[in-house]
């Protein structure tokens, strides 16, 4: 199946456009599989992003440090860290070097919630189903000259 019958469109401009509106497509298709696998735990993608990034880490990061490494670089990295610890996945603390500041560490409910999840990523394996490790790493290069060398 094709962009053109997925979106009910059989020309564009160009081989160019046609993939821009493929990749803004298949974009959404993939967020829609993640939110309603992460919709069970009641957390969203930058959520789930945010506690991997801090169990990753394995020590206190700052709001502005997880905002660095977050895919998102939109959002509102602090209002998000604020509703995890809302659902005790995280705790945020003073920071020993600096008062001014505070560390969010990941709480043992945040650590077994990946857990939960990393157990069962497997019903997230059918997305990529499509795509031979071949495929995948060919894919994951185009992606990366898209965004070019300085991005």
């Amino acid at each position: 199946m094709g962009i053109e019958k997925d979106i009910h469109q059989n020309t564009f401009t160009s081989a160019r456009q046609k993939c821009m509106i493929n990749l803004l497509f298949t974009y959404g298709w993939v967020m829609e599989q993640i939110k309603t696998f992460l919709a069970r735990e009641d957390i969203t993608h930058q959520q789930f992003n945010i506690l991997r990034i801090l169990r990753g880490a394995g020590k206190p990061l700052s709001t502005l440090q997880i905002r660095e490494r977050m895919l998102d670089k939109m959002s509102d990295t602090s209002r998000i860290v604020d509703r995890l610890v809302v659902k005790e996945l995280v705790r945020k603390t003073t920071c020993s070097k600096d008062k001014r500041l505070v560390d969010v560490v990941i709480t043992e409910r945040g650590q077994a919630l990946l857990r939960r999840l990393d157990q069962e990523s497997e019903d997230m394996q059918h997305i990529m189903d499509n795509l031979t490790e071949a495929d995948a790493a060919h894919l994951s290069n185009l992606l990366d000259k898209l965004r070019g060398p300085n991005a």
